[in-house]
């Protein structure tokens, strides 16, 4: 969606450093402009708000070990995938 003053492909290109800004990964100038980006735009300041809320849940719940049927299920589906490829 066009913005008064940016464009679609200033939207896009926020969305491909999304994950690596919520991750701390990304240098200071770069923060500062996806920032002041988001202030601008709603519709990625909500996207990264809701992605934002999204990682902390996912911080906040316990790792579950899988059942071991389920391990094995996976394990010949793997098998009979690599097994499909190869033919």
């Amino acid at each position: 969606m066009p913005h008064d003053d940016h464009s679609r492909e200033d939207c896009l290109a926020l969305f491909d450093k999304l994950s690596a800004y919520l991750d701390d990964e990304l240098d200071a100038p770069t923060c500062a402009d996806i920032k002041k980006h988001a202030e601008n735009c709603v519709a990625c300041k909500s996207c990264i708000d809701t992605l934002k809320q999204t990682v902390a849940l996912c911080h906040g719940l316990e790792a579950e070990k899988p059942s071991p049927e389920f391990s094995r299920q996976l394990k010949t589906l793997v098998e009979e995938m690599t097994r499909s490829a190869r033919a």
